[in-house]
């Protein structure tokens, strides 16, 4: 069921959001190389709790999963597409790209969002996978229009990126169907369902008060995934690098609003 946020919960995530943000750009700032994953996570977890507020995914436990999220920062490293597990001995070391989601509780209710940024110098192939894949994030935005569809943010987000092959391999990115966005507000994950490829007019319909995570998952080859023994690590079927970026917004009347920005 599609959960239409009140005037007084749309204010309460606006303000989350804008905590978020200002939290991501934080940890974005102590990437660095030699520093480990779990690192980034004590801190996110620190931040979090000095503004008053709670980390959304340590020990949360979705439906069908055998054990809780064991850290507040999901931090996915070079391979890794989403959800790796941060970890003291996974330091990371210049030319790695690493995607940090997080998400936060603030007044009891949640937004989700994520970044993925280099370590010192990297790649011009690594440097176009993120480009790509923010800009396939803000066209997704973009196509979410009152009266537009789930599946018109999809297509949206498709036919950019297919736009948009690989010039130092001659190959196109590979776009991630087995994860996708989704409702957020009072759950960290509510209806509706939002896949990164789609058909015009399909899917649910966007209206006012819908409050939504985008996340296009971009692969530099194959889109198919596996996933790690820890149960919670997507990684990408061929070893090639994988880039994630995520905002919460908010549908309206016009243009949709971003919550997840300081």
């Amino acid at each position: 069921m599609i959960i239409i946020k009140t005037k007084e919960e749309i204010e309460i995530l606006r303000e989350g959001g804008r905590r978020l943000a200002t939290v991501l750009q934080k940890l974005k700032a102590k990437v660095a190389s030699g520093i480990s994953t779990k690192e980034l996570d004590l801190y996110a977890e620190k931040l979090i709790r000095d503004g008053g507020d709670e980390p959304a995914f340590l020990n949360y436990r979705p439906s069908g999963a055998k054990s809780p999220f064991p850290a507040s920062l999901c931090v996915s490293v070079n391979d890794e597409v989403v959800h790796g597990i941060p970890n003291k001995n996974k330091i990371l070391k210049e030319g790695d790209i690493v995607s940090l989601d997080l998400g936060i509780k603030h007044r009891g209710l949640f937004t989700d969002s994520a970044i993925t940024v280099p370590v010192g110098n990297i790649s011009s192939g690594s440097e176009k996978l993120l480009e790509v894949t923010e800009r396939a994030l803000y066209v997704g935005i973009e196509s979410a229009i009152a009266g537009n569809t789930t599946g018109d943010i999809g297509y949206a987000i498709e036919q950019f990126v297919h736009s948009r092959p690989d010039k130092n391999k001659n190959q196109q990115y590979g776009i991630v169907e087995v994860l996708a966005g989704h409702g957020v507000g009072k759950y960290i994950h509510e209806d509706p369902y939002i896949p990164n490829f789609g058909k015009k007019g399909k899917g649910e319909k966007l209206v006012p008060g819908m409050v939504v995570a985008l996340e296009p998952m971009l692969n530099n080859g194959t889109k198919n995934v596996t996933i790690d023994d820890d149960e919670w690590t997507f990684r990408t079927a061929d070893g090639k690098r994988s880039a994630h970026f995520e905002h919460t917004i908010l549908i309206t009347e016009s243009e949709a609003q971003i919550l997840t920005k300081v």
